[in-house]
């Protein structure tokens, strides 16, 4: 626009300025080894109108031959995006239907020319992984990660997923160990790290890391509370394997505060004790908790364990039981304190009084356990009636033949308790 204004303002004063000159045109020489060339001044500037004229109209010429060209290729160009954001979504589509074949045929055709490549074959590999084509899976990240170049996260992260789906556990293992130094408070990054570790045993590391997923994931007050039992159970069962019952009672003591006033790690320990045969350790630390336990579910728990208890002589503990008992009033909870105790007299020959906790069990039908019929029968022995100890065992015969019969038990899973053969005092 600014040429042609040029042009046309040097005509429109040519126009003016010609008249004037006419009578006075004066004279223009350009001379050359071999030619000389003369000229009027009004000649000279219309022939340098002229020539500007030309060379705009060259260069017009060659400008829109070029916008014709880059408007052709950014046709095609525009034409290969839409196609491939097209097959990407069906391809989304594919995968939502699990036709995981199609859905990396479509996905991953013409990656390279989404707007999003590297996704494109992050998907692509996802797809390939869930119809166990490994090779193809792999293929696709590592073009992923020449497209993604140092900003990798989003390709680890999936990188990471389809090692644990190949179930490759040392090497997801490894991979997320990396991405939790690179990005540690990502909530993806510590969400594939529970489900890793999970799987791999890993429980010190999850230890270590439940802080960051207590406040960066949103999980429920349920699934944090499941996650933190799984902890604690993996913990525990880790060191009463590796280092016995000695290292278990070392770990136990390094633990911070936090963990000695966990209901649920304490009663752990008190199950893990007893089946290790400790039984003086797991009375110590099932008399603590008995004091401090206030929830049902804990106290159920706990009670459930102290049946398995050996005790060798009278003590605190069944006099805390006993004192409890008289102030409960919830039936399932007053069962389980019967049973606790009566379990216990026995073990320390006092069978009269374990009489009348298990005949209180004996009583609720809806909440016993097969061996309450094994315990109240040789407690009848031990009492010298013989004919009460059949008639128990007959009783429990029929609960286990209509536990047969899809009746089970709406208790806890029942676990056979040995009866010792203690001597009656």
């Amino acid at each position: 626009m600014f040429k042609i204004l040029f042009l046309m303002l040097i005509l429109l004063a040519g126009l003016i300025a010609g008249p004037y000159l006419s009578g006075k045109q004066g004279y223009v020489l350009i001379s050359t080894s071999s030619h000389n060339i003369e000229m009027t001044i009004p000649t000279l500037v219309i022939f340098f109108v002229l020539a500007l004229a030309a060379v705009y109209t060259v260069e017009t010429v060659i400008s829109r031959f070029c916008r014709l060209n880059k408007s052709t290729y950014g046709w095609f160009s525009r034409r290969k995006r839409l196609k491939a954001e097209k097959q990407t979504l069906a391809g989304l589509i594919k995968m939502d239907e699990g036709d995981y074949a199609k859905a990396e045929k479509l996905i991953g055709k013409n990656a390279k020319h989404a707007s999003e490549p590297v996704l494109n074959f992050i998907k692509a590999a996802e797809a390939a992984q869930q119809k166990g084509d490994e090779f193809s899976a792999n293929k696709y990240l590592i073009e992923a990660t020449k497209l993604a170049g140092n900003d990798n996260l989003v390709v680890e992260l999936a990188r990471t997923r389809i090692l644990l789906q190949q179930s490759k556990l040392s090497a997801a293992r490894s991979s997320i160990d990396s991405l939790l130094l690179i990005a540690p408070y990502n909530p993806e990054v510590l969400r594939l790290a529970v489900d890793i570790y999970l799987q791999s045993k890993a429980y010190t590391s999850l230890d270590e890391l439940f802080g960051r997923v207590e406040n960066k994931l949103n999980y429920s007050p349920e699934k944090l509370s499941q996650l933190r039992h799984q902890i604690e159970d993996g913990l525990q069962d880790e060191k009463l394997n590796e280092d016995g019952v000695d290292g278990l009672l070392a770990w136990w003591e390094a633990q911070p505060r936090k963990r000695h006033n966990d209901i649920y790690a304490k009663i752990g320990m008190v199950k893990r004790l007893i089946a290790a045969n400790d039984h003086d350790s797991a009375y110590d630390i099932a008399l603590e908790t008995i004091k401090k336990v206030d929830k049902k579910a804990d106290r159920l728990a706990l009670l459930q364990q102290l049946p398995h208890l050996q005790l060798e002589n009278d003590s605190k503990l069944i006099k805390i039981l006993e004192k409890q008992l008289r102030n409960e009033n919830d039936s399932e909870l007053k069962v389980a304190y019967n049973r606790a105790l009566g379990y216990l007299d026995v073990r320390l020959g006092e069978f009269e009084s374990a009489k009348t906790y298990l005949n209180n069990v004996l009583s609720e039908p809806h909440l016993l356990k097969s061996s309450d019929f094994t315990m109240a029968a040789y407690t009848y022995e031990q009492l010298k009636d013989p004919a009460s100890a059949e008639k128990v065992r007959k009783q429990g015969l029929q609960y286990v033949m209509k536990s047969q019969q899809g009746k089970t038990e709406p208790a806890t899973t029942t676990t056979s308790v040995a009866v010792p053969n203690n001597k009656q005092k």
